[in-house]
């Protein structure tokens, strides 16, 4: 009697548009995360790239966001009734700490999530839609100027209030001076005096729709 070979398994794969749509990136910042070993993936004998989803969840999973398909909320829910959405993005712990107690003394009820690179950052702003962002300037993956331009080309960030935190003086900040118009830019040495004010102008004034 022949004997029957098992059939191979084959890995459940994505597109990098799939994977694009799912962390709410453009399809080249996918591509850069898949040069840089972020996502496991391997290319088709005609060029194209196909991404493990298990890679895909896993990165998801060390950032703290679900592989769950993101609800776009409705009028009714961007209105007073939910708690305001905060998105702060920086790489480092002890400013990811200290900008977190700020914001939990100023905004007690506020949902604040961290994202600890530019990618991360934008994966998880994709998601979330935050009411906020805290961004620093320079970080891993995106640097937070190109971030910012990044988020202000998409209309779904046009209500989201952008406030830059920065260890870089006036000088320093030359050359993200076309991303930093208009933003309110906190030096870190003053986060404690500088930042609850801007806090304070967010609890008072209405959530945009």
């Amino acid at each position: 009697m022949p004997r029957v070979q098992p059939t191979p398994t084959v890995p459940d794969t994505c597109s990098t548009t799939e994977a694009a749509q799912r962390l709410g990136l453009a399809v080249r910042s996918v591509q850069l995360m898949v040069d840089r070993g972020d996502l496991q993936a391997w290319k088709t004998p005609g060029g194209h790239r196909r991404i493990l989803r298990s890679s895909l969840d896993a990165w998801l999973a060390a950032r703290g966001a679900t592989p769950a398909t993101p609800v776009t909320p409705g009028p009714a829910a961007a209105s007073a009734g939910r708690p305001t959405t905060l998105l702060l993005i920086e790489d480092s712990v002890h400013f990811q700490n200290l900008i977190s107690l700020i914001v939990k003394r100023e905004l007690p009820d506020a949902d604040l999530h961290v994202a600890a690179d530019g990618i991360a950052g934008l994966a998880l702003a994709g998601r979330l839609e935050p009411d906020v962002l805290l961004i620093d300037i320079l970080l891993p993956g995106i640097d937070g100027a190109a971030l910012i331009s990044s988020l202000r080309s998409h209309p779904q960030f046009a209500r989201s209030r952008l406030i830059v935190v920065t260890a870089l003086d006036e000088a320093q900040r030359a050359p993200y001076r076309f991303a930093l118009e208009g933003v309110p830019v906190v030096h870190k040495t003053a986060l404690v005096t500088e930042l609850p004010p801007l806090l304070a102008q967010v609890a008072a004034a209405p959530l945009a729709n």
